[in-house]
């Protein structure tokens, strides 16, 4: 039997330097698709698939990811005094004990911040989400992946396919046997040199992994751009536990960059039947 999936890990310590200079004084995982943070959206999509324990690896200058999460006392009296409803702040709203911090003192790469994390994580299989990846889908990306795990147990990644002049920006799986939404992986390559990824399919950034990878994490090997790669640990591990890509239905927003941050927005509130008639109506008179 597997074993469930009760927490997940948020690394949320990096510097967004792909969104200077708006991520200069603001986190990025704070930056507004339509009216919610990233991390909002990250968050919720964790709840949805049954996580717990919200574990945020934070940095130097993040502390309005967790103070997102508390009670607003002057906000709410202010609102209800108004006879204004709070319900628009219920998914703000943490529940005692549901988010834990931890400090990643130094921007290492994804596989450090990973790392520390270690003695929370314990023994048990875990859930990693970046949150300037918003994904889109009924239900959404990490439930379908937890639906998936439970028929596989080991390690359930998902998988995306990108164009091959793409792939030397990502992690990308060497491909093995297929099964509906399911592809064995044989091997993973953090960032291959343009012309020699082993596939297409991409690691977007959302992990089911076993407790062995933070062991594998322990050497704080360096691998590309000279940082710890959580790639690297994963692929250490393939071949003495599963490993599975799966391929979600579903949109992914990619909202890190300024591109996929202006296109998100507006994906986002096409999505929204109060936002969408006025967005259309904007656009087609561009």
């Amino acid at each position: 039997m597997t074993k469930r999936i009760r927490k997940a890990v948020f690394p949320v310590a990096g510097l967004g330097t792909r969104l200077l200079p708006a991520t200069k004084t603001m986190p990025k995982e704070m930056l507004t698709i339509v009216d919610r943070p990233l991390i909002q959206y990250a968050v919720d999509e964790a709840r949805e698939a049954g996580i717990e324990e919200l574990i945020f690896v934070t940095g130097r200058g993040k502390s309005s990811l967790v103070d997102y999460f508390d009670t607003a006392i002057e906000l709410e009296t202010t609102m209800q005094k108004a006879g204004k409803s709070l319900d628009v702040l219920e998914p703000s709203r943490a529940r005692f004990g549901e988010i834990v911090t931890v400090r990643q003192q130094r921007p290492l790469g994804l596989g450090h911040a990973v790392w520390c994390a270690r003695h929370i994580i314990g023994d048990e299989p875990f859930a990693v989400l970046l949150p300037d990846e918003v994904m889109v889908g009924k239900p959404n990306c990490l439930a379908q992946m937890v639906e998936a795990y439970d028929q596989t147990g080991g390690n359930v990644v998902a998988v995306l396919e990108v164009p091959p002049e793409e792939t030397h920006r990502y992690g990308v799986i060497v491909p093995g046997k297929e099964d509906g939404a399911l592809v064995e992986i044989n091997g993973l390559v953090e960032k291959p040199p343009q012309g020699t990824a082993p596939s297409n399919l991409m690691l977007p950034g959302r992990y089911i992994l076993q407790p062995e990878v933070m062991q594998a994490l322990d050497a704080q090997e360096t691998g590309a751009g000279g940082e710890i790669q959580l790639t690297d640990a994963m692929a250490k591990l393939i071949g003495q536990q599963l490993f599975h890509g799966f391929r979600f239905a579903g949109r992914r927003h990619d909202c890190g960059d300024a591109v996929g941050f202006v296109t998100g927005n507006i994906a986002m509130a096409l999505d929204r039947p109060d936002l969408a008639p006025k967005v259309r109506e904007f656009i087609a008179g561009l």
